[in-house]
């Protein structure tokens, strides 16, 4: 009985965690609201994961990501993902303004 509530405590956390930090679409490609504007994107996509200031929380801290990774470093982290982070979580023209958002950061 343990082990099957331990299994499904894991389970549940493992589906809220990717659930939060991925989904949605790339609304630059389909004229949604966020397109264009970096913070919002980070606000809404990645904000569960890396804190609502960036101050990082599952993710790490993202305040001064400009410092450690170039604009294009985090454009390939952005699409293929690294550690826990998963790939594509956003995509297109949205990715590019979110990693040069990012690289700014020092």
């Amino acid at each position: 009985m343990k082990r099957k509530l331990l299994a499904f405590a894991i389970g549940t956390a493992l589906v809220t965690v990717l659930a939060a930090c991925g989904g949605g679409t790339d609304t630059s490609q389909n004229g949604g609201a966020q397109a264009g504007d970096p913070q919002k994107i980070v606000s809404q996509k990645c904000s569960t994961c890396h804190g609502g200031n960036l101050e990082g929380s599952v993710g790490p801290n993202l305040q001064k990501i400009g410092s450690k990774y170039s604009k294009d470093e985090i454009l390939n982290i952005i699409k293929n993902g690294k550690g826990g982070m998963p790939a594509g979580v956003i995509s297109g023209k949205d990715a590019e303004k979110v990693a040069e958002w990012l690289a700014a950061k020092k």
